[in-house]
This record gives C-alpha cells, sequence and structure tokens, in this order.
C-alpha cells in the first residue's frame, strides 16, 4: 500500500446520496464528509431519522460515532436523492430490488450510482449490479461496486483501509475512484465486476465456516485450512462465471475473505461461533440487531453452484448446517473424509 496523501483533496461541489442508514451506510457517510459538502442519508424509519438528526449519532447501529455536520438524514427518497449527482446503495441484499424500484423514479438518467451491497440475490441468482441494473434508469456503465477488507467502525473511526471500485466503464471507475479517496480510505479500480460482487458475496459463506470451527474449540490450523480451501471454491465458481483470478487474490477476494472469516466485528463469523456452540440457527438470527449476509448467501451460491457443475464443498456443507439441521461436527468430519485430491 502506498503511503497516505499528506493532505486532504478539495472538497467536492457534487451532492452525494446514501441510501441505507445501517451501520454500513452511516460509516460511509461519516468518512466521506470530509469530500463533500453535501451528503443526504436515507434511512427507512421515519423515528430513526428524526432521532439521527437530533442526536447526531446513529445508536442502534453505529453507536459512538458523530455525524458531520455535512450529514443530513431523512426518511423521504425525494429529499435524499434530488440533485444528487453519486447515489451509493448500502441495504442488505434482501431488500435491494424494492428498495431500488422505489428509488428509480427519482432518479436521472445521468446519475452514478455505486452499490455496497454485498450478496446474490435468492431465485433470481442475480449479482447485486445486475439487480440495480434491472430496476434502475441508468445503464451497466453507469453502476459501479465497492467492495473490499472493511469494518464499519473501524472506516467511520477513520483508520487506514483499501478498497475496490469495480465498472464495466472504466472512466466511471476513475470518477468513483478520486471522488471517494480520503486520507484514510484508498480506492483501486477494477473492470472485473462479476469477481468483485462474487467475492464479496461468498466470502460470508466461507465466514460462517470458519465461526463454526472457532464455536467448536478448534485452532489456527483449522482456520487457515479453511480459509483456505474455502478461496479455492470461491475461485472455482467466480472464474466459471466469468471472473478474472487476478481479483480473488486481491483485496475483494483474499482480503475481505480473510477479515470477515477472522475478525471479531464479523457478523457472519459471529453466527457461525454461534452455531458451533450448540446454538440454533433461529436463536441465533433472532438475538442478532444487524444482517448475516451470509445465510442467505448461501442457499443462492450452492444452487449457482449446481448450475455451473462446480464443485463447492464447503459451501454445500454450510447448506446442510443451515438448511437441513446437519450438526456442525458432522459437517466437518464428512469434509475431512472426502476423498483425497490434487489442490
Amino acid at each position: 500500500m502506498s503511503a497516505l496523501p499528506s493532505a486532504a483533496p478539495a472538497l467536492s461541489a457534487e451532492r452525494l446520496a446514501i441510501v441505507g442508514a445501517g451501520s454500513w451506510g452511516t460509516a460511509l457517510a461519516v468518512a466521506l464528509s470530509s469530500r463533500f459538502q453535501s451528503i443526504h442519508l436515507w434511512a427507512r424509519d421515519p423515528g430513526r431519522a428524526a432521532a439521527m438528526n437530533r442526536l447526531r449519532e446513529n445508536r442502534r447501529y453505529l453507536p459512538g460515532f458523530l455525524l458531520p455536520p455535512a450529514v443530513r438524514v431523512s426518511c423521504e427518497l425525494k429529499t435524499t436523492l434530488e440533485g444528487a449527482a453519486i447515489v451509493l446503495i448500502a441495504v442488505p441484499s434482501r431488500n435491494l430490488r424494492s428498495v431500488a424500484e422505489a428509488v428509480a423514479p427519482f432518479l436521472t438518467s445521468d446519475v452514478t450510482v455505486v452499490s455496497a451491497t454485498k450478496g446474490i440475490e435468492e431465485g433470481t441468482l442475480l449479482r447485486m449490479s445486475e439487480v440495480l441494473a434491472q430496476t434502475l434508469p441508468v445503464s451497466l456503465a453507469q453502476i459501479a461496486v465497492l467492495s473490499g477488507p472493511t469494518f464499519a467502525k473501524e472506516v467511520a473511526a477513520g483508520e487506514p483501509a483499501a478498497v475496490v471500485v469495480a465498472c464495466a466503464d472504466p472512466s466511471t471507475c476513475t470518477r468513483i475512484q478520486h471522488a471517494f479517496c480520503t486520507p484514510s480510505l484508498r480506492l483501486y479500480a477494477s473492470q472485473d465486476v462479476t469477481g468483485v460482487e462474487l467475492g464479496a458475496a461468498l466470502k460470508n459463506v466461507i465466514a460462517i465456516a470458519a465461526g463454526i470451527c472457532r464455536g467448536l474449540g478448534l485452532g489456527s490450523n483449522t482456520a487457515a485450512a479453511l480459509i483456505t480451501r474455502g478461496l479455492a471454491e470461491i475461485t472455482r465458481l467466480a472464474l466459471t462465471m466469468g471472473a478474472s483470478p487476478r481479483t480473488l487474490s486481491g483485496l475483494a477476494g483474499l482480503g475481505d475473505l480473510v477479515l470477515t472469516a477472522t475478525g471479531e466485528l464479523s457478523r457472519n463469523r459471529y453466527l457461525g461461533i454461534q452455531l458451533g456452540q450448540g446454538h440454533t440457527l433461529k436463536e441465533v438470527l433472532a438475538s442478532m440487531t444487524m444482517v448475516a449476509e451470509g445465510v442467505g448467501t448461501c442457499r443462492a451460491a450452492r444452487q449457482l453452484g449446481q448450475e455451473h457443475g462446480v464443485d463447492l464443498p464447503i459451501i454445500n456443507k454450510m447448506y446442510e448446517v443451515l438448511y437441513e439441521s446437519k450438526d456442525p461436527r458432522q459437517a466437518l468430519t464428512e469434509l475431512m473424509n472426502r476423498p483425497l485430491t490434487h489442490e
């Protein structure tokens, strides 16, 4: 990673709209306030929007971080989106289509859309950018995706981080890369949208498996093997679907996988730990405030593997644990007893 810039770049006169006031959307609003004169953040719940404006804090999803003066919160999409040159969408993948359909009437055809949502739509098996292309009045050349090894709290705190922005149009990549770059957030450009989105989605399933190993009391050897073989699965499927191997070995692949599978702030790892300790999926989900994307992604990933004829042993075992109540220790035993093969 190159040295951080010695001085912050000049504020952009463009207006940024962020759709989604969860932990990630709020963290991006805080982090990017050093780059935009005006950031409009949309919260679905009117009460939460009012509380965030009054308290200058998102106490439900990102407590302890004050909203900068440039950030204004609204529950009205028209108010949030009006005049925005860049619209960043950070909502759970299961809600993306419905939110995008609500957003569409308020977008102009020249707006740039950035997806910060990680997942695969169940049923259609579409990536997030493909869902946006179906529902918004913009072309794929105007849709970028943002991904990489980041926890919301650390980004909001201004700790150095690096992410990837990917778009089919190189000029859109360059625009977002420069617009979002701050002294603590470095962006790398890519045209491999498929690889970036699949890496972002599939690593959540592997992180659940890594959490299960931790919950079972297993150590570093097991975690390292699980992460490495998990990356092999992600790469096999992604390459079959047209991704570049370089992407999967970079920030949006290996980097994000390592963070999510080992970091204490990982929701998916936490869910796996609880499963490994004997709790049921229903119990764990009921105890969580935020969404663990790997649960829904697991079902979609398994189906993608079947449709493309790709062997996904870890993901398939996670499906059995999550949806067929297989005992996690039994799933691990079955993985270890698979026929021997080449790496």
